[in-house]
């Protein structure tokens, strides 16, 4: 049965203030809700139909930039009730900047920068800190494997926490943690279907099928597939999210998830960099002269990466007020690299004679490319989670309380083999493969790949346990504290060297905040955190963190990093509770970072660094009025700085990183904008900005790459009730840039994509 219903919205005469002004006043919160609305007659809107039952939460996500509730807190709250920044994409955004692939993600995330590394890996930075190459992205609360392609299509919304969040999530997050949602079945009968082709011969089918099983149960399919030859740089996908749930919203709830995802890649590894100044300079400026589009590799190579992963879980309801929540999963990751590093044939007298490449002498068609080294990287993880989490909101002592606690077991079996690309290519190896020429990209040379494998192997084992809770200590006060303790053991064998370690480690993570909500739609904050990384962390166990001649590895001698994050904000529901605004200042320091011992023969680490990150996040997210939504998203990071390190691993001459250097990857300003309006009643437009100032890479103080700006744009037109055609285009300018940087090459951002989608409903 369809009920209707109409509804006409009085626009607001208030002046439009600049946004950025307007969420850096805490003034804004009174002219949203105290100015009186126009006269009905001049600024009336179309009348709105609003069709169906109240949409479950699921379904609201697509139609919504604002972030509803979030279990990042351990427990369903208000993000209104988490002391800390959080930034969230719903489904509705990702759907709107056609953001499939992950990675997409994350460069629209205000804050967040990419390492690309030697082996093809991007190690994700948060506000210049490492997410331990990726480790702390996590699904529905629940650590993934690590460096893994990922992709939206059976992803609700994706939630940003900044900060530090040990507490809650245990091992890493010093910047923070990324969680992926994942869409549940709901008490609904909705199918969509999407098809959309783009430049590049890009072409991707998406189901999302949800049917409703009786009263209280539902079964929902999210099934991708995706081919893409991106001028030589392919990117096919094939995935496939069933899950079902039974006992919906009573006093015991099942549920069962089954996820798998399929990518067969070939990666645009690297480009080469021109410099501007001259050799051993400072401040010498990255030029990138060759197409972002062009590819360069080898037709050989691959980045392949396959998940499967079943997830059970049981939610109790005790009361209205009480829930224990119970989850257990079992995933396997998989990933394989092999990839050809691409540079500028500079003054090889076999090679190419005479050859010099110089922004005084740009590379022309004929310019000689060689691909003289490969990488490659291969890892197999199955990680096995059981989680509990309990959550009870109860009175006691005259305090209201929020009370949360749990416990979640790890455990983890990983087989992999860092770095075998096999080296330099044998001088016998045909022309044809060693070298190329700019002007003739995606040539179609071929190496095959003849190597043998050898793993390292990594068997990790946790247990955490944390208990929380938010008082309501006095009318709109809330005290929350909470603390978690973490065991955890790891045990490795490196297989070239025979050489084994082991670690153990026991940590403390505790959280402390204030809250004041003064009233219905605003509060303050005020909040202090600590986190932890582990010397046995999963991808450190590579060759050269053993001693030679030992059959110890010397990360297992040094304990854990420690960071803490201390922070003061404040959130706000505006336009009449259409949209939430929110405004924190913070201060993340790393202050105990590992570093090399130069007297220690066996070149051991200590934690005797120290870095620092202080600066400002604003997030904006929802409805200025019914025709006109926007997403904003802003890091300003004034004051970063290596505050101490030693003399071996930041020397006084050379291009590592010195004492009193901002750490590389830490852009002053990083930001993300989206805003959409109804210009008439089937036709929507939007409009995008991602910026991100200057930056060096890790490693290398010498280079600066230089600020951009990117602009994306979307035109929507509504056929029907159920029919929607959408035109995409990202990087609306060609804007050519370097994205990921290493200290000596860089990845480069995405050429103009444009994208033609039709979707419908049924």
């Amino acid at each position: 049965m369809q009920l209707e219903s109409t509804a006409s919205f009085p626009l607001r005469n208030a002046p439009v203030l600049p946004l950025g002004a307007a969420l850096l006043a805490a003034s804004l919160h009174a002219v949203a809700q105290t100015q009186p609305p126009a006269p009905q007659a001049a600024g009336t809107l179309e009348t709105v139909t609003v069709t169906g039952q109240q949409d479950p939460a699921e379904v609201r996500s697509k139609s919504t930039l604002k972030p509803g509730t979030t279990r990042l807190g351990k427990g369903e709250q208000s993000l209104r009730d988490i002391p800390q920044n959080v930034t969230v994409m719903t489904e509705r955004l990702l759907d709107d900047r056609n953001l499939d692939d992950f990675r997409d993600v994350l460069r629209t995330t205000a804050g967040i920068t990419f390492q690309a590394g030697e082996t093809g890996e991007e190690d994700v930075r948060l506000r210049g800190f490492s997410l331990g190459q990726a480790g702390d992205i996590y699904r529905d609360g629940m650590r993934e494997g690590q460096l893994i392609t990922r992709d939206t299509f059976a992803t609700d919304r994706v939630e940003v926490l900044k900060g530090s969040a040990s507490m809650l999530f245990g091992k890493g997050s010093t910047g923070g943690v990324v969680n992926q949602v994942t869409k549940q079945p709901f008490l609904m009968d909705r199918y969509e279907l999407e098809a959309t082709v783009g430049n590049g011969h890009h072409r991707r089918l998406q189901a999302d099928l949800n049917r409703q099983l009786g009263s209280g149960a539902a079964v929902r399919l999210n099934a991708m597939a995706q081919e893409a030859d991106l001028w030589g740089a392919k990117d096919d996908r094939r995935g496939l999210a069933v899950a079902l749930r039974t006992g919906i919203g009573e006093r015991h709830e099942f549920a069962i998830d089954l996820y798998h995802l399929e990518t067969r890649q070939r990666p645009n590894y690297n480009h080469p960099w021109l410099l501007t100044g001259n050799s051993g300079e400072t401040g010498r400026r990255i030029v990138p002269v060759l197409p972002a589009k062009n590819y360069y590799g080898l037709a050989s190579n691959y980045l392949n990466s396959e998940q499967n992963v079943l997830t059970l879980s049981h939610t109790w309801r005790l009361s209205p007020q009480e829930e224990l929540k119970t989850t257990l999963r079992h995933g396997r990751y998989e990933r394989d690299l092999w990839a050809t590093v691409v540079s500028f044939c500079q003054n090889n007298a076999t090679l190419c004679p005479g050859q010099t490449v110089s922004l005084t002498n740009p590379p022309g068609p004929n310019t000689i490319l060689s691909r003289n080294n490969f990488k490659g990287r291969r890892g197999i993880s199955d990680i096995t989670q059981l989680q509990a989490d309990y959550s009870h909101k109860f009175e006691a002592a005259g305090w209201r309380h929020h009370l949360t606690a749990g416990i979640d077991i790890t455990d983890e079996d990983a087989r992999r083999n860092n770095n075998n690309g096999g080296g330099a290519l044998p001088a016998t190896a045909p022309a044809s493969v060693r070298l190329t020429r700019v002007g003739t990209p995606n040539d179609g040379a071929r190496r095959d790949d003849t190597r043998t494998w050898i793993y390292n192997t990594f068997d990790a084992k946790s247990i955490g346990v944390y208990l929380q809770d938010a008082v309501e200590v006095a009318p709109r006060w809330k005290l929350v504290g909470g603390v978690r303790f973490d065991r955890f053991e790891a045990d490795y064998r490196d297989a070239a060297s025979g050489a084994t370690g082991s670690r153990r480690d026991n940590v403390w993570s505790p959280r402390l905040g204030v809250i004041f909500d003064a009233d219905a739609v605003s509060s303050y904050y005020a909040s202090f955190g600590q986190s932890y990384n582990l010397s046995g962390d999963t991808y450190q166990f590579a060759l050269g963190n053993f001693d030679p001649g030992s059959t110890n590895a010397k990360l297992a001698k040094t304990p854990p990093e420690k960071s803490r994050n201390l922070e003061v904000g404040a959130k706000w529901e505006l336009f009449e509770q259409r949209a939430l605004v929110g405004v924190a200042l913070f201060r993340s320091e790393k202050y105990n970072e590992r570093n090399t011992d130069p007297d220690s023969a066996a070149q051991q680490l200590l934690l005797s660094g120290k870095r620092h990150a202080t600066g400002v996040e604003i997030n904006a997210a929802g409805r200025i009025t019914p025709k006109w939504e926007i997403f904003y998203n802003h890091t300003w990071i004034p004051s970063a700085k290596i505050d101490r390190c030693n003399d071996a691993t930041c020397p006084p001459n050379g291009v590592v990183e010195r004492v009193g250097d901002r750490p590389g990857l830490t852009p002053k300003h990083s930001l993300s904008a989206w805003t959409t309006y109804r210009v008439a009643p089937q036709w929507r437009l939007g409009l995008g900005v991602n910026h991100r100032s200057e930056q060096s890479p890790v490693g290398n103080r010498t280079v600066v790459a230089p600020a951009f700006t990117t602009l994306d744009g979307m035109v929507e037109y509504t056929v029907d009730e159920r029919t929607t055609v959408k035109l995409t285009v990202n990087n609306l300018t060609d804007k050519l840039y370097a994205d990921g940087l290493y200290r000596g090459f860089y990845t480069p951002g995405a050429p103009r994509r444009v994208f033609l989608s039709l979707k419908t409903v049924f």
